[in-house]
């Protein structure tokens, strides 16, 4: 039924284990046409993601982090995006994980980390101020072993305040080799960039390890903001995780803020920055200038 001939069964079987293998341990599957249509199609995407860089087909977006307090910005999240010549604009989560298992993340996230402080400097020339940029990293990049080289040669190339520079890390990456990833992070830390938890909440961290972890803020994330106006169980456990962060001496940031009612929740639960939809989707640079320059006119008046 699956192949007819040794190589068609063997490459149909292989088409099989892919799937298997991407829907975590312990799965099994059983090959369909889909299936190696599929591996194709993968095929062709991590192909493309090899040029992406030097076509210049990566892009940043930015998000808006804004201080819950004074409404003012603290700074911006930036997330990739692939601006495919036949695609179009192709989110991350359609080309991350090919580049994660094809260990391309390595090369994508420097260039990442590269062009969001090349911007944080423009900025600065522009008048814009110093604008603090957080950055996404990968289990790979921190197994790699080249992050800290890929850091010192952003401080030597680049008039940044390190400071400015945050790196977020989910907590599953941040308990697989902990031993090695502590150590990793605290040359992260050595170097003067901070650091962050995102998605706080969702994933399991040992309360102990969490106090080794050289970190410098909490990211709550959006499943618990939303309905946070409206849904006690969701309060309770937001209210619970700014005091933890609090105690442990962490800035504290809300995911996923939609609505006034959201941020004045959080705002009154002591909650030190608010990032979402309700003060702004992610966007490219140009159009992050133009927001800014709204956002300090809207201040002045």
């Amino acid at each position: 039924d699956h192949g007819a001939d040794m190589d068609t069964l063997m490459r149909h079987a292989d088409a099989a284990m892919y799937q298997a293998k991407s829907g975590g341990r312990d799965h099994a599957r059983l090959f369909t046409p889909q299936m190696e249509e599929q591996q194709l199609q993968q095929l062709h995407l991590e192909t493309d993601l090899r040029h992406a860089i030097e076509r210049h087909e990566l892009v940043l977006y930015y998000q808006p982090r804004i201080d819950a307090r004074t409404g003012r910005l603290n700074g911006v999240e930036s997330l990739i995006r692939w601006q495919h010549p036949q695609r179009g604009l192709i989110a991350p989560d359609s080309f991350i994980p090919a580049a994660e298992e094809s260990g391309l993340i390595v090369p994508i996230g420097a260039w990442v980390i590269r062009e969001a402080c090349r911007q944080h400097v423009a900025w600065r020339a522009a008048g814009a101020g110093d604008i603090g940029v957080s950055i996404n990293l990968s289990a790979i990049q921190l197994k790699h072993g080249g992050l800290v080289a890929t850091l010192r040669e952003v401080l030597r190339d680049f008039s940044i305040a390190p400071g400015l520079i945050e790196f977020e890390l989910t907590e599953s990456i941040l308990m697989e080799n902990v031993d090695d990833t502590i150590a990793t992070l605290q040359a992260v830390k050595a170097l003067g960039f901070a650091l962050s938890i995102d998605d706080f909440g969702t994933g399991y961290s040992s309360l102990n390890y969490l106090c080794r972890f050289p970190l410098d803020k909490l990211k709550i994330d959006m499943s618990f903001v939303q309905n946070i106006h409206s849904s006690p169980q969701n309060l309770a456990v937001t209210k619970a995780i700014i005091g933890l962060g609090h105690t442990l001496g962490l800035t504290v940031t809300a995911e996923g803020v939609e609505s006034a009612a959201d941020a004045a929740v959080l705002r009154h639960a002591g909650c030190d920055e608010l990032q979402g939809y309700y003060f702004a989707r992610p966007m490219p640079q140009a159009q992050l200038a133009a927001w800014l320059a709204q956002t300090a006119a809207a201040c002045v008046a």
